[in-house]
């Protein structure tokens, strides 16, 4: 048996009512457009790798082949769903410039500490992937997407000096994070 809690005294003031004049940023719309993503791009993986993973759910079908069809049948969903998910592992990184910050895979770096973005085109991008490369820099890149931006990050706690992220849109990238710092 639970204690009884006893219930508030009624109030002889009227309750208040919420005002037109309230703050906009109490509404759940309003508060979910003051963080709604600039950007948002998710890097998935093109349509040959799940080709490529469908033919390895095939082979593991074929591997199991001798051993009946209920293996058979078997080897080729778990290989088919191992695949798949590795494709689809690789391919859920995100880039979205959201809530005052760059958040790149795992990565959240305010805009305050980023400095000068730069579009890379594919032979740009491809100096930035090699032997322009600083050891140091956070890389979010898919090889399969050919272009880039390359933002430094001036925050002096930061050993990064920059980011490299790799993106199908790199000038709308530019454009978010630009519109962001002029805000702030």
């Amino acid at each position: 048996m639970q204690p009884s809690v006893p219930s508030p005294a009624p109030s002889s003031e009227p309750s208040p009512e919420p005002s037109a004049a309230a703050p906009a940023a109490s509404s759940p719309v309003a508060a979910s457009a003051a963080v709604a993503p600039r950007f948002d791009e998710r890097l998935t993986a093109p349509r040959s790798w799940w080709v490529i993973a469908g033919l390895l759910g095939l082979s593991g079908g074929l591997v199991m082949f001798p051993l009946g069809a209920v293996a058979t049948l078997g080897g080729l969903i778990v290989a088919a769903v191992v695949a798949g998910a590795a494709v689809s592992s690789y391919g859920s990184a995100r880039v979205r410039v959201v809530a005052g910050s760059l958040v790149a895979g795992d990565a959240r770096i305010p805009v305050s500490a980023l400095g000068a973005a730069e579009v890379l085109d594919e032979e740009e991008a491809r100096a930035w992937r090699t032997y322009k490369a600083d050891p140091r820099a956070f890389m979010l890149m898919r090889s399969y997407v050919p272009r880039a931006v390359r933002v430094e990050i001036t925050d002096p706690a930061d050993p990064t000096p920059y980011a490299y992220l790799s993106s199908r849109e790199p000038e709308a990238l530019v454009a978010a994070l630009e519109s962001v710092r002029a805000e702030a």
